[in-house]
Order: structure tokens, then C-alpha cells, then sequence
């Protein structure tokens, strides 16, 4: 039997220094001299404020949710009239989708011949892990901006080293080998609403498959892309409804490709901490935290629809407890679950916005109308 004498134990010095362990992602934001924004919440990307970024050529910003874990982050760059940005390529995925303007991306792998795809407003696409890319604005008159959503943060924190993630030959040429029509925009459906391809000419009016788990008439389709584990989503709800409250991990960017609306987020079970966060085409709400509550409205008198974008786990179908409801252990809250107090705060607002409320085959209390009650009601 050991007893505490024979512990070898050691005087602890005084004044020791703190072990200076990095912190490579926010480090590299220093050095990049880029202007950073920590917020979860835009009402339109179009507006946002840049600065210089050298890297990308033009003028960017990197937004942070207020979370420090940030499993990713997004990348507002905006191309000047007749411009393009620098050649470059990188050990992280990034997810691109166009805000505004008009042009085309060249893709290539060190060495190989250049696959070039036009682009405009609304187009969404994935850079291929470590190729190289350049953007160009086909516009002489008017800048062209895109978000891009990347897993820069856990990728430089996890191998510390810049020349390796940014300086990198290696060629990944399972994800994208040089072939023709990689950026053609065809692509395969697979059950669960999935739908693999490198390039959607039009997210917001890609068609879209029955989506019923999250209630309310609503469309959705999962997005499989470069081989990525970044996964993106886009989903669609009807007028007067909206979609049931659940929770998954942080770093999920919502960005809105038509209607208007808001967004309700929470921690707290008796929901002290509620935030409403207005949106309309164009804006953008990212999840800030594990356990927070998200729930999105149609407010408007057309058709909501956003696309998500968002950290992924690497596992192969692997559960979704955000589609389970919480009684049972997962993240969602059915309708009959959830406070009274969400369906006041919409409809409030449809009330403000002159139009009514289509939840009454879900919500009980519902002063509205019947409205869509399984399949998609436009």
C-alpha cells in the first residue's frame, strides 16, 4: 500500500513563468492585419464595414462568433471593379458564397491545367482542400463580394506552423483530380435529401425535398461538396410558420437568400437570455454557442429561405440528435413543448407586417389560420 511519504513530491518555485503557448489562428489574424468582427448577428452582408486585406487582394474582414472555441469562421472579401484577387492555397476548406456582382474562379492543381467556372450573385461553391484558386470580377464597374466559410481556426491551431498550411504541395487528389466538369453544376441525389456537387448555379432557387422533422411545410436539401467535411444545408419554410427550436454545436452560419423574418436565440431553459435578431435577404445569423436554442420565423409576406453553413464531425451518418426532441434526449423542441411565449413574439410580428399566421394545424393557441400541414404550401 503506497502511502503519502513515499509520494515524491517537489517545492513548486516562486514567481514561474506562464508557458507561453500560442494561440496560432489569432496570430495569424494579427499578422494578416485584417479587420476582425466578433458578433452573431448581420442584418446584411452587402454593408458590412471592410478594411485592406493584402492575402486575398482587395478588401476583406473575418468574422468570429463571440465563442473562443470557433470550430470555423467566415471571410467577407470584396473584389474592386475589373479586379481579381491573389493566387493562393491552403490546408483549410472554405465554402464560397456570392453576395453580389458577377464573375469567374480559376482552379488548378500545382503544375496542372486551370478549370475556369463563371459565377454571379447567389452562386455557391467549395474550393478543393490545398488547390489553387484565383477570383476574378467580371464587372468594370461594380465590386463583387463574397462570404467565404472556412475551418481556417481548428486547422492553424492545430498544426501551428503557417509555411505548412499555407505552403503546402501535397495534392489531394481524391477530392478534385484536375477533371472538366467538376464546377459543371450537375450533380447526384442520395436519400436524405442529399445532394452531391461542387457548384450550385442558384441557391436560392435550387429545388428543394420534403423536410418534415423540422414541422411546418418546410423544404430542405443537405449539400455534399468537394468531398468536404464542412457541411452545408438549405432549407425553405412557407408564409405565417416557423421552424421548430433546437440546438446543435456552435459555429453554424445561417445566411438568408430570400424573405425576411427573425431569428430567436437562447441558452437558458426559462429563456432570460432570449436575443431577437431581425433578418431579411441577405443577412446572416451564426449559432454562437453548444447549447444554444435557435429558432427561425418567416415574418414576411414571400418565401424564407436560407442556407447554412456549418462545422461537420467527419463521421458517416452519423445521429443528428438536433432532429430528436428533447424529451427523448435530443435538441429539438416539439411545438407542443415550446413556451407560449415564442408564438406571441410572432405574432406580433406578422401583425406589424400585415399578415397571418398559418400555424394553427401545430400550435393549438394559434389566433391564425390552418396553413400548410405536412408537405410544401407556397
Amino acid at each position: 500500500m503506497t502511502t503519502d511519504a513515499e509520494i515524491r513530491r517537489a517545492e513548486t518555485p516562486d514567481n514561474l513563468e506562464v508557458f507561453p503557448e500560442p494561440d496560432a489562428y489569432l496570430d495569424w489574424q494579427r499578422d494578416e492585419g485584417v479587420k476582425v468582427i466578433v458578433d452573431y448577428a448581420f442584418e446584411d452582408l452587402a454593408r458590412i464595414e471592410l478594411g485592406d486585406w493584402e492575402r486575398k487582394g482587395g478588401r476583406g474582414a473575418i468574422i468570429n462568433i463571440p465563442n473562443p472555441l470557433l470550430l470555423n469562421d467566415s471571410h467577407i472579401v470584396e473584389i474592386s471593379p475589373g479586379g481579381s484577387s491573389e493566387p493562393e492555397h491552403h490546408l483549410y476548406e472554405e465554402m464560397v458564397y456570392i453576395v453580389s456582382g458577377r464573375g469567374a474562379t480559376s482552379v488548378w492543381l500545382e503544375g496542372g491545367a486551370e478549370q475556369t467556372f463563371e459565377w454571379h450573385a447567389g452562386s455557391l461553391f467549395s474550393i478543393p482542400l490545398n488547390a489553387w484558386y484565383r477570383h476574378f470580377n467580371a464587372s468594370g464597374t461594380e465590386p463583387a463580394r463574397y462570404l467565404g466559410v472556412t475551418n481556417a481556426p481548428p486547422v492553424l491551431r492545430w498544426w501551428r506552423n503557417r509555411e505548412f498550411v499555407f505552403n503546402n504541395d501535397f495534392r489531394f487528389t481524391d477530392r478534385f483530380g484536375g477533371d472538366g466538369d467538376y464546377f459543371s453544376g450537375s450533380g447526384t441525389l442520395y436519400q436524405r435529401r442529399k445532394w452531391a456537387s461542387n457548384f450550385i448555379p442558384n441557391a436560392p432557387d435550387m429545388q428543394l425535398y420534403d423536410y418534415l422533422t423540422r414541422g411546418a411545410g418546410g423544404v430542405n436539401a443537405s449539400l455534399e461538396m468537394a468531398g468536404n467535411v464542412t457541411k452545408a444545408h438549405i432549407s425553405e419554410f412557407p408564409v405565417g410558420t416557423y421552424k421548430k427550436a433546437h440546438r446543435h454545436g456552435p459555429g453554424a452560419h445561417l445566411v438568408i437568400l430570400s424573405g425576411e423574418g427573425f431569428s430567436l436565440l437562447w441558452n437558458g431553459d426559462e429563456q432570460s437570455d432570449l436575443r431577437k435578431a431581425d433578418w431579411k435577404t441577405g443577412g446572416m445569423v451564426i449559432v454562437p454557442a453548444d447549447r444554444t436554442f435557435h429558432q427561425h420565423f418567416n415574418g414576411g409576406p414571400t418565401r424564407a429561405r436560407y442556407l447554412a453553413l456549418r462545422p461537420g464531425t467527419g463521421l458517416v451518418n452519423g445521429p443528428r440528435s438536433s432532429d430528436l426532441s428533447v424529451n427523448e434526449g435530443g435538441g429539438q423542441i416539439e411545438y407542443e413543448d415550446e413556451s407560449p411565449r415564442v408564438h406571441e413574439i410572432f405574432e406580433a410580428e406578422l401583425a406589424q407586417n400585415g399578415a397571418p399566421c398559418r400555424m394553427k394545424a401545430f400550435i393549438p393557441w394559434c389566433t391564425g389560420e390552418v396553413g400548410p400541414t405536412r408537405a410544401r404550401d407556397t
